[in-house]
């Protein structure tokens, strides 16, 4: 089976450019060894640490690079507004990992002023937890291009974005729309997460059954977090497996290496799926069996983002 991570590797290795100096030629080569080496966590999630300073400001990663060398503008919202000097001063060029840190070490020191302002950092972390800002929405809707296709990054996720006349648009991945052929996009015009619904052609197009989608979207999170659990301690071996192979290991090797993981994944992919199916069959009989209730009410009304449960690390997994 050919999944994406094997394809995006394909792609990398085929779009050398050509008529380079070098130095230029050294420097890709290096790249795409950094970028072959993490294109395994494709199936489990990559590491990006956003800077507050900019929509498209990120850390240097090697998962940074995979999205430059496939050619992909990845781009988040949480921005500080500069005109609000004291968490400008506070948050600084950090990214969000040396934010993190710089709030643990300013709140144990005797300095009054540090603490004061790893106060205003914390506050700031605290107050957007939603990791998306008015400052970073009004940039994101200025910078994207129209009709421009790229990858937003919030929340530890990764959705695919787009702009049509002048609004920004999510796709809809959610597992509460499967039923939901007719709802494509979402969208993103406040950071509280209530977007608008609609098809294909950005038409309006609200669910035909709320409730199940809101049902849809609690067992997704409860999915996601188990899923994030076990990846974490599947990536330490896995990161282990790829640490063991020479600095100097040639395209052929890392792509064998690839595929070895692709195919492991694929095949622990298939096996997660007959297993939520079989779940999801148990617990439909369970419902039919069941007599509904008077006055049922769901557990809200309206559509609520995931907030994420830790904020140790800036980590995502494309789900």
């Amino acid at each position: 089976m050919r999944t994406f991570g094997f394809l995006a590797g394909d792609y990398i290795l085929d779009s050398k450019p050509k008529e380079i100096s070098e130095i230029q030629r050294l420097n890709y080569e290096q790249n795409v060894s950094d970028a072959m080496a993490i294109l395994h966590k494709l199936q489990t999630g990559l590491d990006v640490n956003v800077k507050f300073t900019g929509v498209r400001v990120f850390e240097y990663t090697p998962e940074c690079i995979v999205f430059d060398l496939l050619d992909i503008p990845l781009y988040h919202g949480w921005l500080v507004d500069p005109q609000v000097g004291d968490i400008v001063k506070a948050v600084g060029n950090c990214s969000y990992n040396q934010l993190v840190e710089k709030i643990i070490c300013c709140k144990q020191s005797d300095n009054s002023e540090l603490r004061k302002e790893g106060s205003i950092a914390e506050q700031f972390l605290s107050s957007t937890a939603t990791q998306l800002t008015y400052h970073g929405l009004c940039e994101l809707t200025s910078t994207v291009q129209e009709g421009e296709l790229c990858v937003f990054f919030r929340n530890n996720h990764f959705s695919t974005m787009t702009k049509h006349k002048g609004q920004l648009y999510l796709l809809v991945t959610d597992q509460g729309f499967l039923t939901e052929d007719k709802v494509v996009w979402e969208s993103l015009h406040n950071v509280d997460g209530d977007g608008n619904f609609c098809d294909s052609e950005f038409h309006l197009r609200p669910p035909s059954d709320p409730e199940t989608v809101y049902q849809g979207q609690q067992d997704q999170i409860d999915q996601d977090y188990l899923m994030a659990l076990s990846l974490q301690q599947e990536q330490q071996s896995q990161d282990l497996s790829w640490e063991q192979l020479p600095e100097d290991a040639s395209d052929l090797e890392l792509a064998k290496k690839l595929q070895e993981e692709e195919d492991r994944q694929a095949s622990q992919f298939y096996q997660e799926q007959e297993q939520a199916a079989a779940t999801t069959a148990e617990g439909q009989q369970v419902q039919d069996a069941t007599p509904p209730s008077v006055g049922r009410q769901p557990g809200g009304s309206e559509r609520k983002r995931k907030e994420p449960r830790e904020k140790e690390k800036s980590a995502c997994a494309i789900l």
